[in-house]
């Protein structure tokens, strides 16, 4: 009988759904394991052969865990908000929402097909307003709670409002912006509006001005990760920096507790690197330098205290609140202009861009404190107004890029670590002795920078202090399809809604883009007010707020009165398992992270971490085929033609898609149809006639064409590879590419080998007419030795994510069974229970034709037996003065004694013996026999 997967697929497709199989209850008699992935946004292209490979990791584990006895918790959703369907109501008029469902319709189509078994009763939508009503919860409870660094947890703002009431901020250490200094009398003389005000300086979730990136196009501020190159990821359009008053998270609270828990989990040493370097934690010290004739202070923090005898001039941010204050009336002109220049720019490109030095003078001249000399103040783009004070105090002997900057503007360069030779580079190392430093001269660096600390104390000039990279997330965004942030104003003050009110749903507009007077899209609601009185803050949360905290709402996804009861919490924890790209090393991670220890100060939830373990899968890379053309003489190339140089003219590239390719021949006809702006180029094909492409393996991507999809493309009706191979294959030939972390190139042919090992499989129990051959047997020694090892191995595979190697056994087991001639049920029955987390659809048929009624993920999963792994015999490489002269089977159970008795007895041994007594005999079990002569 065939193997007909397609028929057989869809049978225990349909079995799952209507028997629950997957759904999840909690069982406190049951030891829990609780598996997640990285929730998709539902985007229109649908699912390529790429997205799954995590999915498919996850399913084996999930499934192995069931089989194992554990109680699996493994859901999905959809991580649903985002500019993606913006932009499409703002082109189409049609709401997000609608978008949204008809993508989350094929999403689930997709994920259904190749066999997932996740329990959907607990499906999240970060859109669903029974959702992100607990978003704005969260949000809420930040707004309320404040950062007690004595206590180094949120507590909440009432217990502020207290202490001052009682003592002022005088004793308060707080995480928090800059407030001055009041007693309790100076409080309760304040008004209500006065008050609310300075708490917002210590609220974790705060109204205030910051450096955002602002896309004029788009009317919104985006996140980092969000820009490239100067230009939004998505449409390409210019971002430029500007201050916006804007809501922030205080993340910055949590920065070492972040770095802490890092040590809590099983990580790889690279992910929590990218963690601890994005954290960014220095020792170093705050100092002060006071501007000629100006009340200001220019304050800098610096890792290197002990060179500021070096420090021969001052940088501030473009962005400094400094810079309009100090800046000369005859260098007004050029800062303002260099200012603009730098707001094209984003963090990101300021930080990257290392080679280019550019800066502007601001006419003004600081005192260094240690010696009283006057040094130039100047702004450049290196500095970053968010990274600890805005502004450094540029030592060129000691960093490159004040040493590039001094060089290029011909500024002085002090040299103040013996053995320097500035006029080639800087020295940044913290090894050597002081020189031209005063007090510091002769001091090794590291005693250095303690006297410097110290001193700095003493002159009241400074202090020693800790200082993070990390800086707080800015939470609003200027669009529409978002989570409302439950707040609203009187006298301009920001206060939040009613516990008991939420969720604040997102009103109805009639247009998705920002208004003619560039305000957010909310501000086209009508009627929209708190009570009918009070404005609502018209930005959104940004995409990665639901997707801080969602795993916790998988486990009580129905909870209409609590974020998640406190019994379904404590029997689930943490996320055993988490499986995601990488591309969420540092925003979605570290947020996830923030949010779950504030929680956990809340008694929310019981762990401060949220994720035990975490792999980031590889990315699955495809062949993308360009086409070389002449645009002025409408004139395509043969890629070997273009090699050879066998053309006219300039040319330029454009992708081809994947379906008119045939071992690089391009299907041109096909091609001029699916881009019939080129129907009237000529296509210049080589000798052989054909007209070849250029391939290139890259990232699987919709803008390179170069997808392949699972099931039949919408847009071109190709069928997938479910459809010609089926889930199974498709699920297998995934595991079998490579390491599950790496990248690895797709190759459809590849796909051929996997499709014959499950044919080759069911020829086990079938045979052609559809005979069953299964016999029951006793098995052999040889039988059971396959099918143990193939045991053990699949399990520590398993345990491991070495997917791969595991199916790599599977297939070396069924060549040796079915050399073996091998139909026993007693070596059949294990293995398909072995097979079926990696290939549950025809695990699942081949398990009812072995005569089980219920479902094989109910089946336990096979033990392995070590006798049946013991050889009988061991082959000993026999050596005379260490070196191999002959080998000798014997049997496996010999005493060291017998094994030295049989070898002396041999001819072989004879010869080398030449006559001579053996002066030792090493005999090693097992492993190796050596006569020393």
């Amino acid at each position: 009988m065939e193997y007909h997967f397609q028929d057989i697929e869809r049978k225990w497709r349909k079995y799952w759904k209507e028997n629950n199989t997957y759904r999840t209850v909690e069982d406190t008699q049951r030891e829990k394991c609780y598996v997640l992935d990285m929730f998709p946004y539902p985007s229109g292209a649908g699912l390529h052969v790429g997205h799954p490979l995590g999915y498919i990791a996850s399913d084996i584990y999930s499934r192995f865990k069931r089989m194992k006895g554990f109680n699996v918790l493994h859901p999905m959703g959809y991580d649903a908000f985002g500019l993606p369907a913006e932009q499409y109501a703002i082109q189409t008029g049609q709401h997000p929402a609608v978008t949204i469902e008809k993508n989350i319709e094929r999403y689930r189509e997709q994920m259904d097909l190749l066999g997932f078994s996740f329990d959907w009763d607990r499906e999240v939508r970060t859109c669903d307003p029974a959702y992100y009503k607990w978003t704005q919860w969260i949000f809420i409870q930040l707004f309320h709670h404040w950062f007690n660094k004595d206590t180094g947890k949120a507590e909440p703002i009432s217990t502020l409002i207290t202490t001052f009431g009682q003592s002022g901020n005088q004793n308060v250490h707080a995480s928090a912006g800059p407030v001055a200094k009041f007693d309790a009398d100076q409080w309760k003389a304040m008004s209500e509006d006065e008050q609310r005000k300075i708490l917002l300086n210590y609220r974790l979730a705060y109204l205030s001005e910051a450096v955002v990136n602002w896309c004029p196009e788009l009317g919104t501020v985006l996140a980092n990760d969000e820009v490239k190159d100067g230009r939004s990821e998505r449409g390409g359009y210019p971002v430029v920096q500007k201050k916006m008053k804007q809501w922030s998270l205080r993340i910055t609270a949590y920065a070492e507790r972040l770095l802490q828990g890092l040590d809590e989990v099983d990580w790889s040493d690279a992910l929590k690197e990218i963690q601890r370097n994005w954290i960014g934690k220095s020792h170093g010290a705050n100092i002060f330098f006071h501007v000629e004739q100006s009340d200001a202070r220019i304050q800098v923090f610096t890792t290197r205290p002990d060179t500021i005898f070096g420090a021969t001039f001052m940088v501030l941010a473009p962005e400094h609140e400094l810079v309009a204050k100090i800046t000369t009336d005859d260098q007004k002109a050029e800062v303002e202009n260099y200012i603009e220049q730098t707001s094209r720019k984003t963090e990101r490109d300021r930080m990257a861009n290392v080679k280019t030095v550019s800066g502007c003078f601001t006419g003004a001249y600081a005192i260094n404190p240690f010696n009283n000399e006057k040094i130039p103040v100047w702004i450049a783009d290196y500095v970053l107004a968010g990274y600890g004070t805005g502004a450094i105090m540029a030592v060129p002997s000691g960093d490159e890029r004040d040493w590039r900057f001094a060089k290029h503007y011909n500024l002085n360069i002090v040299p103040v670590i013996e053995g320097q030779n500035v006029d080639e580079c800087a020295e940044e190392s913290k090894d050597g002795v002081l020189i031209n430093s005063d007090f510091l001269n002769g001091m090794k660096v590291q005693e250095a920078i303690k006297t410097a600390i110290k001193k700095i104390e003493e002159l009241g000039i400074g202090k020693g202090t800790i200082n993070y990279k990390l800086r707080d997330a800015v939470f609003g965004r200027q669009r529409y399809w978002g989570e409302p942030i439950p707040v609203y104003y009187k006298n301009g003050i920001p206060y939040t809604a009613d516990e008991d009110e939420l969720p604040v749903v997102l009103p109805e507009i009639t247009e998705y883009k920002p208004t003619e007077s560039g305000e957010a899209p909310l501000a086209r609601a009508k009627n929209w007010k708190y009570k009918g009185e009070f404005a609502y803050e018209q930005t959104t949360m940004p995409g990665w707020a639901g997707s801080s905290w969602y795993w916790l709402r998988y486990m009580d996804p129905g909870n209409e009165n609590h974020l998640v009861a406190s019994e379904k919490e404590k029997y689930w924890q943490q996320v055993d398992l988490y499986i995601g790209g990488s591309e969420h090393a540092t925003g979605h991670l570290l947020y996830s992270r923030f949010w779950n220890h504030f929680l956990h100060d809340l008694g929310v939830v019981s762990h401060r971490e949220p994720f035990k373990k975490l792999v980031n899968q590889g990315m699955i890379l495809g062949v993308a085929h360009m086409v070389h053309f002449n645009p002025d003489t409408k004139t395509a190339y043969s890629y070997d033609l273009v090699k050879s140089g066998k053309h006219e003219g300039a040319l330029i590239t454009t992708y081809a898609l994947i379906d008119h390719i045939q071992q690089e021949v391009l299907d041109t006809e096909a091609f001029k149809n699916w881009k019939p702006e080129m129907n009237d180029y000529t296509f210049v094909s080589n000798d052989a006639g054909e007209f070849l492409c250029e391939s290139a393996v890259e990232k699987m991507s919709k803008s390179k064409f170069n997808v392949v999809s699972p099931d039949r493309n919408p847009e071109t009706g190709k069928e997938g590879i479910v459809e010609r191979y089926g889930a199974d294959t498709l699920r297998l030939y995934e595991m079998f590419l490579g390491p599950l972390t790496i990248a690895k190139p797709w190759d459809t042919k590849g796909i051929e080998g996997t499709f014959r090992f499950l044919k080759k499989m069911w020829g086990l129990f079938y045979d052609r007419d559809g005979n069953v051959l299964l016999e029951n047997g006793e098995a052999t020694k040889d039988e059971l030795k396959v099918l143990h090892k193939t045991i053990k191995k699949t399990e520590d595979d398993i345990e491991r994510l070495s997917f791969n190697t595991a199916v790599s056994q599977f297939m070396i087991c069924i060549n040796e069974l079915s050399d073996l001639k091998c139909n026993k049920r007693s070596i059949l029955d294990p293995l398909i229970r072995l097979v079926a987390p990696f290939a549950p659809h025809i695990a699942e048929e081949l398990w009812q034709t072995l005569g089980h009624k219920e479902s094989i993920c109910h089946a336990g999963f096979p033990v392995c037996d070590e006798a049946y792994l013991a050889d009988d015999t061991v082959t000993y490489p026999v050596s005379f003065n260490g070196k191999t002269r002959f080998t000798v089977e014997l049997p496996a159970d010999l005493s060291p004694a017998d094994i030295e008795k049989e070898v002396m007895a041999m001819e072989s041994s004879a010869k080398w013996l030449d006559g001579k007594q053996p002066r030792k005999v090493i005999v090693v079990p097992g492993r190796i026999v050596n006569v020393v002569v």
